[in-house]
């Protein structure tokens, strides 16, 4: 399976990008950085500069038709840049109209918001986003980790990097689903 994660160009919080990806390499699949610009994306330890990362796909008005999932990591300068782009939002909302599997960590919601995915969905977030999703007509929980099939697409969501364990898990067994 070939797995998008979506992030901007600088702002990704690393462990949120780096964990995950882990995950889905140990599952067999092929994950693939996207993002709206070319060159290598600037992940960040909180506000602390980390490692950087190649991109692998650069977003040009694309679909989830080359991808089979969507990873969205969050760090919080990474959503708040995605959510005002018009291709990654077109994006994410792809993956939703094609029933297409979707993972979100921490502030990565942000974007789903912006999507207008939320609707009649069950999620969980980073705690200063419960308004946002309540007013995107999402329904917020503080919860490890939450799986909402509400269709068309899963949506796997977590709040914060203490969670990773239990979400990296999850979206790999609920990715596997849809695989099969």
């Amino acid at each position: 399976m070939r797995i998008a994660f979506l992030t901007a160009p600088e702002g990704v919080e690393e462990v949120e990008l780096t964990a995950p990806w882990q995950a889905v390499e140990a599952a067999g699949w092929n994950p693939q950085l996207v993002s709206t610009e070319p060159g290598r994306v600037q992940a960040f330890n909180h506000l602390d500069r980390a490692g950087t990362y190649p991109v692998d796909h650069l977003l040009a008005g694309d679909t989830s038709d080359a991808f089979d999932a969507l990873v969205l990591p969050g760090g919080v300068a990474n959503p708040d840049a995605l959510r005002t782009n018009e291709r990654a939002v077109g994006f994410v909302r792809s993956f939703f109209e094609a029933g297409k599997p979707v993972a979100a960590i921490c502030h990565a919601p942000w974007t789903l918001v912006e999507a207008g995915v939320l609707r009649g969905r069950t999620l969980t977030s980073w705690p200063s986003l419960a308004t946002d999703i309540r007013n995107a007509s999402g329904t917020w929980v503080d919860e490890e980790v939450r799986v909402c099939r509400a269709t068309p697409a899963t949506l796997v969501t977590s709040r914060k990097p203490d969670d990773l364990d239990a979400f990296c898990a999850t979206l790999v067994k609920e990715f596997d689903l849809v695989r099969h």
